[in-house]
Parts: structure tokens; sequence; C-alpha cells
């Protein structure tokens, strides 16, 4: 497993989770089997925005001798006090909903806190109005919940809520299918969800991924708006690349699935190539590095995806891109001009060039 750093507090978080969306639906003995597997692979970051209530019992029952190497993200407004999953801002649902979800889980605290799922301004009001968030606050300050978080589909409703100075981590929903305009939680342009992970970075704010397969979408050939299918491989890389995120959960239903979604971690750098989604690049992204490193190797050895990425980081403000950006072993001053990446960028951007504007801004 590889591990990224949460910037508030220094957890160390595998880049592949797990989600419950579909986990639910096998027998308890499978879900226990399934979490079990996960761990002992090192996958230490669990979603619980689970689509059935069944899953909370065997999670507790699978994680009860190492709940303290896992870290369990519990939603408050997931209501699943009927059975199954629902959704509400009501505090009193809330309240014995997390308090079932705890009971079941066989634990005392919670690891990650999430206000869950505001994507209209008015869940944002309701949340507040009903108590629910200040509830929330008082759970944390109690200890029970360690770090607050925020999932949504919507940027406009995140740029709200991190300007409140509440949240350690978002989740949110980032596959190439919704960043180009396509799907039903395809909310904003490109360049605003572009915007919104950056901001995230520069914020110490981590992002962990939901949907990074649209509901298998994208594994289908006759779904992908690609023309083909995208692997798992393919799909995880596209989330990982963009700033601020830490982990991605796909959701498994079984040993086989997380299985798949482990190989990522062995495949080598070819299979992950995701650039064939160039093909849908919205002309407003036509020329602007998504830092895929298609144009890898580079003949004089730059990591230019990255070189990219930190500057556009520095560009919004990010206080440690520049640290980062001088830490390299190679910067953009180092680029010979030889033209390799130009011809190989599947979203044409001019990086020779781009090379010599990022070595003037940071001096090197």
């Amino acid at each position: 497993m590889e591990y990224r750093v949460l910037p508030h507090s220094g957890e160390k978080i595998g880049v592949i989770g797990l989600g419950s969306s579909v986990i639910g639906e096998q027998s308890e003995k499978d879900i226990i089997e399934t979490v079990r597997y996960a761990v002992e692979h090192g996958v230490n970051y669990f979603d619980l925005a689970a689509g059935h209530a069944s899953c909370f019992p065997a999670y507790g029952k699978a994680l009860v001798d190492c709940r303290a190497q896992v870290y369990l993200q519990v939603h408050f407004g997931a209501d699943y006090t009927s059975g199954k999953y629902g959704w509400t801002t009501d505090l009193e649902a809330i309240k014995r909903s997390v308090g079932w979800q705890l009971e079941r889980l066989k634990t005392d605290y919670i690891d990650f806190g999430f206000i869950h799922c505001l994507d209209e301004e008015t869940d944002v009001e309701e949340y507040e109005k009903s108590g629910a968030l200040r509830y929330l606050l008082d759970m944390k300050a109690q200890g029970v919940v360690r770090h607050l978080g925020l999932s949504s589909h919507n940027p406009e409703t995140v740029h709200r809520v991190l300007g409140r100075g509440l949240i350690d981590m978002l989740m949110f929903s980032i596959n190439p299918m919704y960043d180009y305009g396509r799907g039903s939680y395809a909310i904003g342009s490109d360049g605003d969800r572009q915007a919104l992970y950056r901001r995230c970075e520069k914020e110490g704010v981590g992002i962990s991924v939901m949907k990074p397969y649209n509901a298998g979408q994208l594994l289908d050939e006759r779904q992908s708006p690609f023309g083909q299918a995208l692997t798992t491989a393919q799909c995880i890389q596209y989330a990982l690349d963009k700033p601020g995120v830490l982990t991605v959960l796909p959701g498994a239903a079984n040993v086989r699935q997380v299985q798949q979604n482990l190989s990522y971690l062995t495949a080598p750098a070819e299979e992950r190539d995701y650039s064939l989604i160039s093909r849908l690049t919205p002309e407003g992204s036509v020329g602007r590095c998504v830092y895929c490193n298609h144009c890898a190797p580079c003949p004089a050895g730059l990591n230019v995806g990255l070189i990219n990425k930190y500057y556009d980081l520095a560009l919004v403000g990010d206080p440690l891109a520049r640290e980062h950006y001088n830490t390299l072993d190679k910067t953009a001053g180092d680029c010979v001009g030889c033209g390799h990446c130009d011809r190989r960028c599947p979203f044409k951007v001019a990086q020779s060039k781009r090379m010599q504007e990022i070595a003037r801004y940071f001096g090197k």
C-alpha cells in the first residue's frame, strides 16, 4: 500500500480505501471476510455511507481486534435506524442513527465525522438550523469525533463550508466523466472543479474520492463516453493525480473486487495512463496540464506533471508549493527544450514553453 499524509494532523492514509455502497448486499460472513482481507492488505480507510444497514454489525465484528489500525468515515445525516439508508438533517434522527452505528461498530469514537451530502445551499442552512452542525461540533469537542469532514457533489457548496474553516477532509465525486461535464453529478465546470481541488490542497484539506468508476459506467465500454472502457487502474490514477486527494474509495462487494482495486498498486505506468480521456476534453481545458504524465519519460529526467502541479498550486497561494518544488531532483530550469513532451501531450499543452515560464516564476 502507498500512503499519503493528512495535512492537519499527520495520519497516514492508504491511497486505496473501501467504500460501502454495495457490500451490504452480501452475507455477514462475506462482509467480514472482505473487510478483513482489505485490512490485511494495507487498506486503513473505510467510508460508511453504506447502502445497507446490515454492513454495520459486520464491520464491527471484522474490526473488533484492529479498530486502532483503521480510520472510519461516519456520516451525520445518513440514517439507518429503519434498517435501510435514509437521509436526514433532523437532529434527533441524527443522534439516534449515530448512536445506532457506534453500538454496532463496537467503537466509542469516530475518526472522521462527516456532514453528510450537502449539495444545495438550503441543505447547509437546514443542517445549521436544525442543530445538527452544533451537535457534530460538540461531539468533536468531547473527543468522540476526531476530525470533521463534508461529503458533497457541488463545488459551490463545498466552497461555502471551506470558508468556515471547520473540516479536515472532503469526500467528493471525482472521475473524468464528472470533471468533463458528463453524468448526473457533473456539477460545476471543469475549471470550477479543478479550482476546488487546488483550494483543498492549499488549505490542507484532504480529499477522499467517491464514485471513481461512476457506478461502473467508466468500466463498461457500452456506457463509457470515451469510446472504450477505462480500467480500474486508470480511474484510480486519474483521481490520485488531482491536488488534495489522499485516498480513493471504490466500493467492493467481495474479496475479488478488493483485489481488482488493489491491483492498481502493481500496475505499470502504461496501464495507469488515462490520456485517452483527451478525446472528450472540453474546449476550455485544451492546453491545460492535467498532470497525467503521458509525456513521460522526459529525456532530461523532469517529472513534468509534478512540476506543473506545484506551479498551479503556487499560483493560487499554496504556501508549501514552492518548498515542494525546490525539493525536486530536476526542476523546470533543467528542461532542454527537446519538444518530446509537446509532441506527446494529448491535451495539447506547450510544455517546453511552460517549463520556461515555470523556471522564471520559481527562479530555477
